[in-house]
C-alpha cells in the first residue's frame, strides 16, 4: 500500500519502499518458493527488460544501454517479488486500489490548493487557472511529475472509482465516490494530457459498459457518458487554453514540418525516425542508441527544437523499432496481447483498462524511458497479472479423511490427507 501511495511522488520514496519490500520478501524466502519464479507469466512480464539486455550486445553506446538497464530494472524484479511474496493479492486487491485512488485524489486536491495559493499571492483572477501557466506540466510541477504519467495514474484511479460508483448501493458511499471522481476528472483535465484523456474516453464510453453493464443499464450509461464526452469537447473548444492544448497542439503534432517553424510536431520526429528504421529494420541499432541517432536525424531534417532539447521519438513503438528492430517491437506487442488476453478472459475491467491505457499512451510517449512510466508499467502489470488468481495454499480437506491401517499407526487411526486448495 505504501509502495502504491508513493507512485505519484518523487522516485526517491518509491525506490526506498521498494528496497524495503524486497528485503522483507527475501527475509521470509523459503527454498521451495524459488521454483514459482520460473514460469511463462513471469517471463512475459520481464520480456521488455530482456529485450533491452539483448540489445546491449550490439549497441554502439554501451554506457547509455546500461543506463536503460537501471531505468527498467523494476520490470525485472517486480514479477519476481510478486511470485515470492505470499500476500494474497486477489484478497486485498480492492483495498489496495481504493487506497491508491484516494492518494491520487488527495494529490490532486493539493495541486489545486497550490494553484489557488499562487493565484491569491499574485492577485490573479480565478479564470487564470485555465491558462498555460497552471495547466499541463505547470500543474504537476509541485510534485515533480510528468503530466502524462501522473494522468495515467489518475485514469486508473478514476476508472476504479467509477466501477465502485456503479456497483455501490450505499448512498453515502456513492456520494463519496462521486466527489472523488469529480476531483480526479478535474485534475485529469487540468493536466491536459491528450493521450491519457483519449484513453479515458475510450474506457468510460466502451470498456466500462461492456465489462460491467448489460441491457438497459448499459444503454443508459453509454448515452450519459457519450453526452458528457460531447459536452467536454464543446467546453474545450470554447476555452482558449484547452483549445490550444487539445486542438491546436494536436494539429501541430500531426502536421508535416515546414521551414522556419520554432516547434517540431511528433509526426515530424516520426518521419525522421522512419529513415533510421529503414536502414536497420530487423535488429535495430542497439539499446541506448535512440537519442544519439535522432540527434543527427533531427539536425539533418532541420528540426532544431527537437535537436536542442535532445528529444526522443515520442512513441514507444517506434522506440523499439529504432533500438531493437522488428523483433523488439513484436516482443512488446506480444506482451501487450498477453495482458489483454488475460484481462478479457477474467473479465477484469481494471486490468483491461490498464492495458488499453498503456497501448494508447505508447503511441505518443516513450513510456519505458522514464522512471515513473517504467514503475507504473512494471508495478501494475505485475499487480493485475498476479491478482487474477489466488496463491496455492496447503490445507486440510475434511472430505479427504481416511482410515489408515499400518504398523506406524494404531489400528483405526484417522489420518487427514493434505491437499492443495485452489
Amino acid at each position: 500500500m505504501l509502495l502504491m501511495a508513493s507512485l505519484p511522488f518523487d522516485r526517491f520514496y518509491s525506490h526506498i519502499i521498494l528496497i524495503s519490500y524486497a528485503i522483507h520478501t527475501l527475509i521470509h524466502l523459503k527454498k521451495g518458493d524459488v521454483k514459482r519464479v520460473f514460469n511463462l507469466r513471469t517471463l512475459v512480464l520481464q520480456s521488455v527488460f530482456l529485450v533491452t539486455v539483448s540489445g546491449t550486445i550490439y549497441t554502439p553506446t554501451p554506457g547509455e544501454a546500461f543506463t536503460e538497464w537501471g531505468k527498467q530494472i523494476t520490470i525485472l524484479i517486480f514479477p519476481v517479488f510478486f511470485c515470492l511474496n505470499p500476500l494474497d493479492l486477489k484478497k486485498y486487491k480492492s483495498q489496495l486500489l481504493l487506497s491508491f485512488a484516494l492518494v491520487c485524489t488527495a494529490t490532486v486536491v493539493y495541486l489545486f490548493a497550490d494553484v489557488f495559493k499562487t493565484l491569491h499571492h499574485y492577485h490573479l483572477p480565478y479564470s487564470a487557472m485555465f491558462t498555460g501557466a497552471f495547466t499541463n506540466h505547470n500543474f504537476s510541477e509541485p510534485i515533480g511529475m510528468h503530466a502524462t504519467f501522473f494522468s495515467m495514474q489518475i485514469v486508473l484511479s478514476l476508472t476504479y472509482l467509477l466501477t465502485l460508483l456503479i456497483k455501490e448501493i450505499s448512498v453515502s458511499k456513492r456520494l463519496f465516490y462521486f466527489i472523488c471522481s469529480v476531483i480526479l476528472a478535474a485534475g485529469l483535465l487540468q493536466l491536459c494530457s491528450k493521450s491519457a484523456l483519449i484513453a479515458f474516453l475510450v474506457i468510460v464510453n466502451f470498456t466500462i459498459p461492456f465489462f460491467i453493464l448489460t441491457g438497459v443499464g448499459r444503454r443508459r450509461f453509454v448515452l450519459v457518458s457519450v453526452s458528457l464526452s460531447l459536452l467536454l469537447f464543446a467546453g474545450v473548444l470554447r476555452s482558449g487554453a484547452f483549445r490550444e492544448r487539445f486542438v491546436n497542439e494536436l494539429t501541430l503534432d500531426l502536421a508535416k514540418s515546414t521551414a522556419g517553424e520554432t516547434e517540431d510536431g511528433r509526426l515530424a520526429r516520426w518521419n525522421a525516425a522512419a529513415g533510421l528504421i529503414k536502414k536497420a529494420p530487423v535488429l535495430g541499432y542497439g539499446s541506448g542508441s535512440e537519442i544519439g541517432l535522432l540527434q543527427d536525424a533531427f539536425y539533418n531534417k532541420k528540426l532544431y527544437n527537437s535537436y536542442l532539447n535532445r528529444l526522443n521519438v515520442h512513441s514507444q513503438y517506434l522506440s523499439f523499432l529504432i533500438k531493437t528492430g522488428i523483433l523488439g517491437l513484436l516482443t512488446y506487442l506480444a506482451t501487450l496481447a498477453f495482458g489483454f488476453t488475460i484481462a478479457f478472459k477474467q473479465k477484469d475491467v481494471l486490468f483491461f483498462s490498464f492495458m488499453l491505457l498503456i497501448a494508447i499512451v505508447s503511441l505518443s510517449e516513450n513510456l519505458l524511458d522514464v522512471d515513473k512510466g517504467v514503475c507504473f508499467y512494471a508495478f501494475f502489470f505485475s499487480f493485475f497479472a498476479f491478482s487474477t488468481e489466488k496463491p496455492q495454499k496447503i490445507g486440510w480437506n475434511p472430505m479427504k479423511i481416511r482410515f489408515f491401517q499400518g504398523k506406524k499407526a494404531m489400528p483405526g487411526s484417522i489420518i487427514a490427507e493434505p491437499i492443495a486448495i485452489n
